[in-house]
């Protein structure tokens, strides 16, 4: 098998996609050391057999073929845990639409929370993948037919399992458990890069302007600093740093070399002064210069701990009965949410989610039902009240 080099060659294999329902992809990318993911190939198959293993490192291969394959909605493409190799494309200008992730689907299907995509083709095809190339340099050349073969069949065993796992989901009526999900994964303020929206990746803890203003202002500074060195986030200033420089709000090298989280000696180096100017320009007008955003409303009630962790124990048992990922039913912030609210907003209480489980945490709370352990097997159980005496 040998890889697609050139854009004529490139051109026709998409030429050939065109007419397919779906394509499985996957890319093999580089970025232990860098801000920007360096893309070394890309798989694609298409039912029929129609596949290839694209170089898009070969000279003068223009991508822009298969970047028109990614945006045509009239094709599904199909990946694998997509969130890193959908920002890949995102950064090429090409968001995939419509999307289709076999992990999260796997969720919906009773194959756990996160599957790994050689135990999902393990389980689902009865096939063993060779992973023995997982951690290869992609970037040098020439690869090795072994490394060809090992990169193609990641996309070979997906288009296969992806049409089994799909009716799997439309006989069991879940499609729609797992459609919102996706939708959430291909929205495209998920793999925004501008500088100014760097802050919102991370969680303010506190909402005055003053805090606001200068953590905003360092996490634009980091980000910017990260993409114009292609170094990553970390390497510039670890996330815990902004908190602190926001907290603290030092107007000098003294100031910032007194901060724990801030390396020894960062105000000496060439980016201490550039820190220094976004915090003191930010401080300059916190008001004009703290984001704006909705405060996360209050509680109705206390968090009562042990309603949480019941709620636990129950999602736990019904996302068995129901065989799906408890993760896909409710997050442990959404029972939280319940715990203080019959009224929370949740997606817990909406939809699917609500007859699965959000009803019975509601009943719960209210003492309508009850957990008993039924031979090694949590169940729920109508609590009859006794009728109130007569005056």
């Amino acid at each position: 098998m040998t890889p697609i080099t050139t854009t004529a060659d490139l051109a026709a294999f998409c030429d050939r996609l065109k007419s397919q329902p779906f394509v499985a992809v996957d890319t093999e990318f580089m970025r232990e050391t860098t801000y920007w993911p360096k893309l070394c190939l890309i798989q694609a198959a298409a039912p029929g057999g129609v596949e290839a293993v694209i170089d898009p490192l070969a000279d003068g291969l223009d991508l822009g073929p298969f970047l028109e394959i990614l945006g045509d909605t009239r094709i599904e493409k199909v990946f694998h845990a997509a969130r890193q190799d959908l920002e890949i494309f995102s950064n090429l200008g090409s968001l995939p639409r419509p999307l289709f992730d076999t992990q999260i689907a796997a969720m919906a299907a009773g194959f756990g929370e996160q599957v790994a995509y050689d135990a999902l083709v393990r389980q689902m095809l009865k096939v063993d993948l060779d992973k023995s190339h997982r951690f290869t340099d992609w970037a040098r050349r020439p690869l090795s037919q072994n490394q060809l073969d090992y990169a193609l069949a990641d996309v070979t065993y997906l288009a296969k399992l992806y049409p089994q796992l799909r009716q799997r989901l439309e006989d069991d009526g879940r499609i729609a458990w797992v459609s919102g999900e996706m939708a959430a994964l291909g929205d495209p303020s998920n793999y925004d890069v501008d500088p100014d929206n760097a802050w919102k990746r991370l969680k303010p803890r506190r909402h005055a302007p003053k805090y606001l203003a200068v953590f905003k202002a360092v996490a634009a500074w980091r980000e910017r600093t990260a993409q114009t060195r292609d170094q990553p986030r970390g390497r510039i200033l670890k996330d815990e740093a902004i908190d602190e420089v926001a907290n603290q709000a030092p107007v000098d090298a003294d100031g910032l070399n007194r901060l724990r989280s801030v390396p020894k000696g960062f105000a000496g180096s060439r980016f201490g002064p550039e820190l220094l100017a976004a915090i003191n320009e930010a401080l300059a007008d916190p008001e004009r210069h703290a984001p704006v955003f909705d405060k996360p409303k209050a509680p109705a009630q206390p968090i009562n701990g042990a309603v949480v962790e019941l709620l636990k124990v129950l999602l736990k048992a019904r996302a068995e009965d129901a065989g799906v990922a408890s993760k896909l039913i409710a997050t442990v912030a959404d029972l939280e949410k319940i715990a203080a609210d019959d009224e929370a907003e949740t997606a817990a209480l909406q939809g699917w989610r609500r007859d699965a489980f959000g009803e019975d945490a509601l009943k719960l709370k209210r003492g309508e039902i009850a957990l008993v352990l039924d031979g090694g097997r949590v169940r729920a159980v109508e609590v009859r009240r006794a009728p109130r005496a007569a005056n």
